[in-house]
């Protein structure tokens, strides 16, 4: 196998052409196989190969430095620079990650896991190449539905006054994780079948050449005039105008060809913008059928394409769908919106129900909050669905035009604490301290099923912003017997004892009454409280609590600085009560990737780590 004479960077340089067109159907063969077995991103990576090794054909590595946007289309690259045993593990606790990571090699040359970031990161390292006197390339890879993210487009804004080279890839597959939406999604649509104004103006270009003495002088007049040939045939030519120069599109399955327009890239000596056409799931059928389906998959049939051991179980996702379409045959004025991932939020059902009242605004999350606020201020009920490591781009929005005005806008956060394989830069971990200090929001975080609905049900009535926080994964299906109606601040009590009262919050229930039944039958005392709003929180309850119990065990999949439990201690301490506080949740550090139980477990946040430490505790208080 041709595959296995990549042991490291630049080892594909040793290649021929016929070599690399059997390699690229390797990497393939390569990736469909693992991937199947492990689970990952599939159809992104599919539709790479050709360009990442063109690119590792025209650049040195280390020395050159290519950033990836988002990221997750970096198998091939990982292969390339000598990864290939790496993937027996990926996206696994201690093994390799599913994105760039600078600690992983060093021809990661930025960590990525967020989209719109590359340019700004490639810029940096543009500016800081100038300043240091260094010479190397750097070359920013970006998808088309990345460009609806408003941090890219100031970053192209910078680039455009560079006057040295910056190589900008634009690899249009014209899909994001959902369809891509929106005037830049149909501005690329009308390059993409630009190839006769290029080859027309090869055509010009070449005939005016020719004409002795005055030829080239016209040519470069051309160049120079606002009404160049360019823009009198493709209409707009945004990113000409801004300054940078535009090369493309190209096929971005011909090695030959990529190579080519990369070599002409580098001699530029400003920043350049090479369009690569994709196509998503390339090279295999299930993936090229369905990509939506395959941008992230668990381990699947190699056959079918189906996933293996499909659940059995609803996800809150699945909940929130089917509450979203229920809540819209009620309440006329519910409008839903989503930042390009309305399959991953479960708005598809509530696109198809009511088309008029879904609005998917691309990958725009700032944008989504503000047009809500509008949407709101207008008269209508929006719920914004976004997963909570993307809403967290939305920080701004969400105090300036949502909350200082109060306005009645839902934030259906999805994917709220860890959510184990994507890692550190999708974990759920900061929602809560990073909405708790805002003034006039509601934050919820439901125990189960029947408790979701219901919060659902009184958000839409609520006269102020919410925000109701859960997890990926299945619905905690217990304690259905416990209905009582939600009202505002207010928490439920499950089970009242007296000494230790463990408080828990949202979908962290299932281990908290797993740390209850096991603290029982060990002989304690206990009481335990689903604490339903982390804001406002109910303070009276918990200085009726602190009248019978001597230690609060608090549980919550998120960071413990300036989550729940962080109140709860600032609270007792503020009322001079003598309580002795165990906070349990997510500590000060970034969690990487892995199955959600071992992080729980590695993070002392399963139940026998958290009895061990009540047990502890207790010991202590003893003595």
């Amino acid at each position: 196998m041709i595959l296995e004479r990549i042991q490291k960077a630049n080892d594909i340089k040793k290649l021929n052409w016929a070599e690399l067109d059997v390699l690229a159907a390797e990497i393939r063969q390569f990736l469909v196989e693992n991937i199947s077995k492990t689970g990952g991103h599939l159809a992104s990576n599919l539709g790479v190969v050709e360009l990442t090794m063109a690119m590792h054909l025209a650049f040195s590595l280390p020395r050159d430095k290519m950033i990836w946007d988002v990221g997750h289309q970096s198998y091939t690259h990982k292969i390339l620079t000598g990864r290939k045993d790496g993937f027996k593990h990926l996206r696994q606790f201690g093994g390799m990650s599913g994105f760039p990571k600078r600690k992983e090699s060093n021809c990661d040359a930025f960590d990525t896991g967020h989209s719109s970031t590359s340019i700004s990161a490639g810029l940096g390292y543009v500016e800081a190449r100038e300043i240091l006197g260094e010479n190397y390339r750097v070359v920013s890879v970006i998808g088309d539905g990345s460009l609806t993210g408003g941090m890219a487009y100031e970053a192209l804004n910078n680039a455009a006054h560079l006057n040295s080279n910056f190589i900008i890839v634009l690899n249009d597959n014209n899909m994001s994780i959902s369809e891509n939406v929106g005037g830049m999604h149909m501005y690329l649509d009308g390059l993409r079948t630009t190839d006769f104004y290029n080859n027309m103006k090869k055509g010009v270009t070449n005939t005016l050449n020719k004409i002795p003495g005055v030829g080239e002088r016209l040519v470069n007049n051309i160049r120079k005039t606002k009404n160049s040939i360019k823009q009198l045939f493709v209409p707009g030519m945004l990113f000409e105008d801004m300054g940078i120069t535009y090369l493309g599109p190209v096929d971005g399955h011909d090695v030959k060809k990529l190579y080519r327009v990369f070599k002409e890239a580098q001699k530029m000596d400003n920043a350049v913008l090479v369009h690569v056409l994709t196509e998503k799931g390339k090279g295999y059928a299930p993936a090229e059928l369905n990509p939506s389906k395959f941008h992230g998959i668990a381990p699947f049939d190699l056959e079918t394409g189906n996933v293996l051991d499909e659940k059995k179980k609803d996800t809150y996702t699945d909940v929130f769908s089917k509450i979203m379409c229920d809540l819209g045959e009620k309440e006329p004025k519910l409008v839903a919106i989503t930042a390009a991932m309305k399959d991953g939020t479960g708005l598809s059902k509530f696109q198809e129900k009511f088309p008029e009242r879904f609005f998917d605004v691309g990958i725009a999350e700032q944008h989504a909050v503000t047009f809500a606020a509008g949407l709101a201020a207008a008269g209508l009920k929006p719920v914004v669905a976004i997963y909570s490591a993307f809403l967290q781009r939305g920080y701004d929005q969400i105090v300036h035009d949502v909350c200082m005005q109060k306005l009645p806008v839902i934030f259906a956060i999805d994917r709220a604490g860890l959510v184990g394989s994507d890692g550190e830069t999708h974990q759920g971990a900061y929602d809560v301290a990073y909405l708790n200090h805002i003034p006039n929001i509601t934050i919820l975080a439901p125990k189960n099923r029947w408790e979701f609905r219901a919060m659902m049900e009184w958000a839409a009535l609520h006269d102020g912003p919410v925000a109701i926080r859960y997890p990926r994964g299945n619905v905690y299906e217990e304690l259905q017997e416990f209905k009582a109606t939600i009202v505002h601040g207010k928490s439920e009590i499950i089970y009242k004892e007296s000494d230790i009262a463990i408080l828990s919050v949202g979908h962290m229930m299932e281990v908290a009454e797993a740390v209850w039944k096991t603290l029982k039958e060990k002989g304690y005392n206990c009481s335990l409280i689903n604490s339903r709003f982390v804001k406002p929180m109910d303070t009276d309850v918990l200085h009726e609590l602190a009248q019978e119990h001597k230690l609060f065990v608090t549980i919550e999949d998120a960071a413990i600085s300036g989550g729940y439990g962080a109140g709860v201690v600032k609270y007792l301490a503020e009322q001079k009560l003598d309580v002795q506080v165990l906070v349990n949740g997510i500590p000060d550090a970034y969690i990487e990737h892995g199955n959600i139980g071992l992080l729980r477990k590695t993070i002392h946040l399963d139940a026998e780590s958290i009895v061990n430490k009540v047990e502890f505790a207790c010991a202590t208080m003893r003595k």
